[in-house]
Order: C-alpha cells, then structure tokens, then sequence
C-alpha cells in the first residue's frame, strides 16, 4: 500500500474517532498542527458496535427499495420460499439460531422474530467438560458425513407449504349475446344446485355446470318486457326476475314455470336479495320492498331511505341485517324490523353497487364505489365505524368473499376491466386477472369450481 494514501487514511480514522467536542475545538482553532501517527503494517477496521444478527438479517433488503422489499414479502413463489428457508439455514450454522421449520415468507413475524434474539457475541470460545450423546440437538452424529447441525437438518426435513399458485387463464367461457352493459342491473347469479342462471334481453337462460346443458327459462318478450335482475333462494330450487316494468316473477327452476308475479314497484327492478322465504326487492323508483312469497302482497314492508336508484342488496350471513346501496353514494344498513335505516354512510363519492358481508368476521360489511370513488371500503356495522379503505384505481362493480380464506375478489369497470383477489386485512393483492376488454360488470361464486375461487365472470 502507497505510504502516502495510508498515512491520510489513518489520519482520517482517527479524526473519526475523536469525540465531538474535541474535534470542533481543534477545527476552530487556527493553529491546528497536523496529528503525527504511526504507520503499521496493514489496516483493521473497527468492529465495535456491531449487531451482527441485524445486520445479517438486513444484508438482502438494505439493496432493495420499500416497494421491492413490500412485493418480495408478499410473493409466494417457489424462489422465495428457497431464499427463506437458505437466510434460516446460515442462521443456524453461522450465529446458533437454532431453526427447525421453514418460516412463512407472509408475516411480519420473520424480522420480529430476528430481533428479538439475545444478544450475544457472534464468535463465542468455550471449553465442554461434559461431552453430550451425540444424538442430541447441539451435537452431528460421528458417523455422519454432513457438516451441517442437527437443527439444520431438521430445517431442511420440515415439510414445506406448496406454494398457491391462481390460474390467469379461464377454465370456462361462455357467450353471452345481448347481455346488457349496465352498471345498475344484476344479471347473473349461481345457484346451490350448480346452476347459472343469466339475463339476456328479454329472456332468461340456465347453464348447468355439471352436464354443460342450457335451458331457457323464460321469455319476457311477449310482454314487451326485459330482464334487470336475477337472484336464486338458497336452496336453489326458486330464481326471481326483476323486469323492467317494474315486475318481481318467481320462478320453479325445475318445472320450468312461473309461480307468481309480484307488483309494486314503478321502475325497473335493478337488485334482488333472499333471506329465506322473503325477498328483497331495490327499484330506480328508490323504494326497496320486502315480501314473504308464502303471504299476500298486503304484507309487504317499504323500506324508503335513497334518493336515487338503488343498485345493491345483499343479506346478512346471520339473516339480521339488509345492506343497501344506490346511485345516491349512500350504503344503508337496515334491520329486519325498522323501516328507517339503523346506519347510514356515506363515505363514498360514486354510486354503490358492489357489496359483500363477511363470512369470518361477524359484522364486517365491504363496499366498493363508482368510477368517481375507485375506493374499496370495510365498515363495522356493530359499531358504526369505518375500518380501512383503499383506492383501487378504477370502478368498482362487484365483490365476494371466500368461503374458506379471509379473501375478497373485486370485478372492476372503467378503466382498467380486471379481477383483483385480495387479502384481509393486510389488503394486499394476492393475484391480477386481466383478460377482459370491456367492464366487468358481473360476478358470482360457483360451489363445484370453489377451489379455482369459482368464479364465473363475463
């Protein structure tokens, strides 16, 4: 090494360590005269103060950006797991960590986990007085021709959860001719018995998804009528059709036949919600009726607490509570007694139509708004308060909830078209579905593809 450039080198460490009052006195001073050191051999440098566990932890993700680093957290690729389960592997072997089982790349509880480790010195000298059997967890067997530890071992023997891979390619399309783009209407609902039932036109079609057979139901045409809505009871053996007069027809899927016609409404019925035997029927005249179908008409209850055309129904998992949403921005929430809405919010700065109640989380209540909001939103309907909120950058037209993870897909409109799978509450997007050059105005959950998130969009 140059003389010259170690001498300023030393210099500068030094001065480096120089505590501060001492260096500011002799910066002021004018007669500062050069410090006189001796050079040595070769240079070492200073390992005082380092938290080697920490910073060994921190070695992948001081290169990497705050975006990066949020997206690695989240992936769920076989890479990742890999770089998991080899960082948990020097751990043992170079600092003692003593890690039995992969971590789960998902939580948050890897990095707390690190740092909470006791701190101790990263090479440690100790003599053993008492030798241990060589089958325990501190010691290789002799006769093994690995280097690694029992514990690494075990790391590397722990089963390991597959990674969940979301297929981007549809498993099914079907045409849908003369499906409406509407934002307002409901045209599509999947009952229990497997069946599709989709409103085109003036006529209403069933699709089995076990046999792949379709039927027409029905054919409102000779009325001078049209399809607005659709909805299955919960045993899937009724299917209501809300048409654009006004009308709520029930009809015997199985028999192929109208039981009834309901009458009330003075505009078009855009949205149609079950609880049992009553169903819950939203008009642009603003009004939501409810009616038992097993009683006469005079026993209906109106519900009148829009402004504008309601566009969203949707049940409570515990039969209790009806959440309603209308071209107003307003999400009403209503029991089954009052006919004055027992919430009202109106955080939303567009139209609400997609609305899912939670199935994990008594009470949860999730919305999403028009293409002026873009926002996806979750209230707790038990005490009134608004909990998380997040813009998802286009119009929002439908959401559901899994059945058997705390998930949610949104279906969106303008201006992107795509299917989003996220995750509660962390609120993080677990996959993208992009295919679709027009809005994705309708969704429903299928029981026969449940382990695809059965979905079904057009």
């Amino acid at each position: 090494m140059d003389q010259e450039y170690e001498r300023r080198l030393l210099r500068q460490i030094n001065h480096q360590n120089l505590p501060t009052e001492t260096r500011l006195s002799k910066c002021v001073s004018a007669t500062c005269s050069p410090v006189s050191v001796k050079s040595g051999d070769r240079f070492i440098p200073t390992r005082a103060g380092s938290n080697w566990s920490i910073n060994f932890h921190y070695a992948n993700e001081n290169c990497r950006s705050p975006s990066q680093n949020h997206k690695a957290k989240d992936a769920s690729s076989d890479s990742s797991k890999d770089t998991v389960a080899y960082a948990a592997l020097l751990r043992n072997e170079l600092l003692g960590a003593g890690i039995e089982a992969v971590p789960d790349p998902h939580t948050d509880d890897r990095r707390h986990a690190v740092l909470s480790q006791d701190s101790h010195s990263v090479f440690r000298y100790t003599v053993h007085t008492k030798r241990v059997p060589f089958d325990s967890d501190n010691e290789v067997s002799p006769y093994s021709l690995s280097p690694l530890s029992n514990k690494s071992h075990k790391l590397l023997r722990s089963p390991r959860k597959p990674a969940r891979k979301i297929s981007k390619i549809p498993f099914k399309v079907l045409d849908a001719p003369e499906l409406q783009d509407d934002f307002y209407l409901n045209l599509v609902d999947w009952s229990a018995g497997n069946l599709l039932s989709v409103g085109l036109g003036a006529c209403v079609y069933l699709w089995s998804a076990c046999t792949s057979q379709v039927t027409r139901l029905c054919d409102l045409s000779v009325d001078g009528d049209s399809v607005t809505s659709v909805c299955w009871n919960e045993r899937g053996s009724l299917v209501a059709v809300g048409t654009h007069k006004g009308y709520v027809q029930i009809w015997d899927a199985a028999g192929g036949r109208k039981l009834t016609s309901l009458e009330g409404h003075s505009a078009r019925v855009g949205a149609l919600a079950w609880n049992g035997e009553q169903l819950s029927s939203g008009s642009r005249d603003r009004v939501i009726l409810q009616r038992d179908i097993r009683t006469p008409p005079s026993g209906e209850r109106r519900l009148q607490g829009h402004r504008q055309e309601v566009c969203g129904l949707k049940w409570s998992p515990d039969h209790q509570h009806l959440a309603s949403g209308g071209n107003d921005n307003k999400l009403l929430v209503w029991n089954s007694s009052s006919l004055l809405p027992v919430q009202q919010y109106s955080d939303h700065l567009a139209a609400v139509k997609a609305i899912a109640w939670s199935p994990h989380q008594h009470g949860l209540l999730a919305s999403g708004g028009g293409t002026a909001d873009r926002c996806l939103r979750f209230w707790n309907t038990l005490t009134g308060q608004a909990l998380q909120s997040t813009d998802t950058g286009s119009q929002v037209c439908n959401l559901a909830w899994s059945k058997h993870a705390n998930e949610l897909v949104s279906t969106h409109g303008y201006s992107q078209n795509q299917i989003l799978v996220w995750k509660y509450p962390s609120l993080t997007q677990v996959a993208k579905l992009t295919g679709h050059s027009y809005r994705v105005l309708y969704l429903v959950r299928g029981r026969l593809f449940m382990s695809m998130w059965g979905l079904f969009y057009l």
